[in-house]
């Protein structure tokens, strides 16, 4: 029996005409798609004129049950495609899971390039960037968070720190009292959209001037 194929399609981080020809044509050929949030998928579906394709859920809720139960279908002949709420699926987003379970059942898993907020950012920081450290999503409870950024400190390298929009003033406070208000970041809120701000400034004055904000962001301390 031949194998179906796992496509992981990135889809746009704000603005919707990011949404790639290879990534559109990957969605019409699937069976079904595997999706993080079944509004957002479907928001994403209608607005690229796919209709009554089946959605699956796959999220931090379901992922170690139902991962390995989607591979197996990918291996008796199903072809699925993988997003994410917005950018590149499976990096600091779930579907990781089922792309290991695909390529151990010996399914195709064919990644289809496209919008990530990561590379986004990175190709405006104003330093030279040949290595960095990904920091992702800090720790939510005092102690574990503490302990990160006792580590990320000592790094002689840029940071990438993401977060949700509502620990953005938390994160900047943090960053503060770690490295110094006057550690230079980059930080992009709301990339790609109609309200994106793109800021290379001391990490307390871009603190003041937001002032307790919630934005979708991305940062890098250099």
């Amino acid at each position: 029996m031949q194998t179906g194929t796992l496509y992981v399609v990135a889809t746009p981080i704000g603005n919707p005409r990011d949404m790639t020809l290879r990534g559109i044509d990957a969605l019409k050929q699937a069976d079904r798609i595997i999706c993080e949030e079944r509004r957002m998928g479907s928001t994403l579906l209608k607005h690229l004129g796919i209709e009554k394709k089946p959605l699956v859920e796959l999220n931090e809720h379901n992922e170690e049950t139902l991962a390995q139960e989607l591979a197996l279908t990918l291996a008796q002949g199903e072809t699925l495609a993988l997003i994410s709420d917005c950018g590149t699926p499976a990096f600091a987003d779930p579907g990781a899971l089922l792309v290991q379970y695909a390529m151990e059942y010996g399914v195709d898993v064919i990644p289809l390039p496209g919008a990530s907020s990561l590379m986004t950012l990175l190709s405006v920081v104003p330093v030279p960037l040949k290595e960095f450290y990904f920091a992702g999503f800090l720790p939510r409870k005092e102690e574990a968070r503490r302990g990160k950024f006792n580590q990320l400190v000592r790094m002689r390298m840029p940071i990438v720190i993401m977060d949700t929009p509502y620990r953005l003033d938390r994160t900047l406070h943090d960053i503060q009292q770690f490295f110094g208000k006057g550690r230079m970041i980059t930080i992009g809120l709301d990339l790609t959209t109609t309200h994106e701000k793109i800021y290379h400034k001391a990490v307390g004055e871009i603190y003041q001037t937001l002032n307790g904000k919630k934005a979708e962001f991305i940062l890098v301390i250099h």
